[in-house]
């Protein structure tokens, strides 16, 4: 498990900011040590452990990059068009053959290795067949066209991917082109993760008129399962300090995070700042961000432990700008900024000072084709509709106080978030 000092997160401001957050968790998170060696069927989503350089140059092999006839460049045409003999055909997976002689063409193939001598490649569609069966080439080609020359896309050595990378099906695909099976990365991080209060009840169970039915357990483990870990599901803890504290000492050994949904504002029956503070060591309970300001981090037995608010759209906004990097931190993942699109604001908004806000909105094409962000129409951070009808986050910076109808502003869709 990864063991981090009670103060890793020390911070000596009232309130952290959204970037302050992000960077502590950067500097001062270990990554978990253990690697596994994986197959490339099973490498989508996990985080490269070494860098992996590359075993052979790609393409291996000097090769045509389009059906037509190879030539040697001392031969080309100049100023007129001329006629080649046909000597040979190569296809694709075939031998070169024989070096290319002063005057003849070898009819080639897309991905046949092109034989000695030659260097440049007419397309089929430019040349014409005379009637004596030799090849007509025009004048003007230059020397090397239409050829894939050997590592013209990686050399031989060089670092192809680099470790830390979170894999993607292109990277897997160039593994694969290596020839590679396997590759070694990080192994999936442990979470677990609980609900707190009297008031919720697991679907499925018995539920009375004051009590909802859990929501944000199963959002929070489906966001770490996209991320790539292995989560453990606590169920609802109930609103008794005692009990809570307990139950985060039980699994601090046994994880390498700890996310908690609720109990962590200011009110009577908000204990999991307290619960923190008991077990082990709280450093942040409050962050200028809205929606989501009550945060809480700590650390358990060397485990940190982030508290997320109850409401589910502050769950929602606070999991991505601040589990997100701690998950990849923790898994050895090179943090990537997210990074918002410029779209047309098609609403006007006022804000304070000093506070990150992201609002959920519907894009849509506005006039001349621009991208348009509407705002959802109902405010709120318990409306879970107002994440399932929009398409993302427009962020607005602590600096920005006031939006107007035609602003340009940053988009975040939902999908670049996980």
């Amino acid at each position: 498990m990864a063991q981090l000092s009670d103060d890793c997160f020390a911070f000596g401001g009232p309130m952290m900011s959204v970037d302050e957050a992000v960077a502590i968790i950067a500097a001062r998170v270990a990554a978990v040590p253990e690697v596994e060696s994986v197959s490339l069927n099973q490498a989508d989503g996990r985080i490269l452990a070494r860098d992996l350089q590359a075993p052979l140059p790609l393409p291996p092999f000097t090769n045509s990059a389009v059906d037509g006839y190879a030539v040697r460049g001392g031969d080309l045409p100049q100023g007129q068009e001329r006629a080649f003999q046909i000597v040979g055909r190569i296809q694709a997976g075939a031998s070169a053959g024989e070096a290319v002689q002063v005057g003849h063409a070898v009819r080639i193939f897309t991905g046949a290795p092109m034989p000695d001598g030659a260097d440049t490649v007419f397309m089929q569609e430019d040349v014409r067949i005379d009637d004596s069966g030799r090849v007509v080439l025009p004048a003007g080609l230059k020397p090397g066209a239409n050829v894939r020359p050997a590592g013209e896309d990686i050399a031989l050595g060089q670092a192809a991917l680099k470790a830390g990378s979170r894999l993607r099906p292109q990277d897997v695909a160039l593994a694969a082109a290596f020839g590679l099976t396997h590759v070694d990365v990080r192994r999936r991080l442990r979470v677990a993760v609980f609900s707190t209060g009297n008031e919720l009840v697991s679907p499925g169970g018995p539920r009375a008129a004051s009590q909802l039915f859990d929501s944000n357990r199963f959002m929070l483990t489906a966001m770490l399962a996209r991320l790539g870990c292995e989560v453990s599901d606590l169920g609802i803890i109930r609103d008794d300090r005692a009990a809570m504290a307990d139950g985060l000492k039980k699994v601090a050994g046994a994880h390498d995070l700890i996310l908690t949904t609720g109990g962590v504002s200011t009110g009577d029956e908000d204990h999991v700042k307290a619960s923190v503070e008991s077990a082990g060591t709280l450093v942040l309970w409050r962050m200028a961000i809205k929606p989501g300001r009550p945060v809480a981090m700590g650390i358990i037995g060397g485990t940190p432990l982030i508290g997320l608010p109850g409401n589910p759209v502050a769950s929602f906004v606070t999991f991505v700008h601040v589990v997100r990097p701690t998950v990849l931190a923790l898994m050895g993942a090179t943090l990537q900024p997210l990074l918002p699109m410029p779209v047309r604001s098609a609403f006007a908004y006022r804000k304070k000072i000093g506070r990150r806000e992201y609002v959920r909105v519907t894009l849509r094409k506005g006039d001349g084709g621009v991208l348009e962000a509407s705002k959802f129409p109902r405010e709120g951070a318990g409306l879970l509709s107002s994440l399932v009808d929009t398409d993302g986050l427009v962020e607005l910076g602590e600096e920005i106080t006031v939006v107007e109808p035609g602003q340009t502003v940053g988009f975040l869709s939902y999908s670049s978030l996980l």
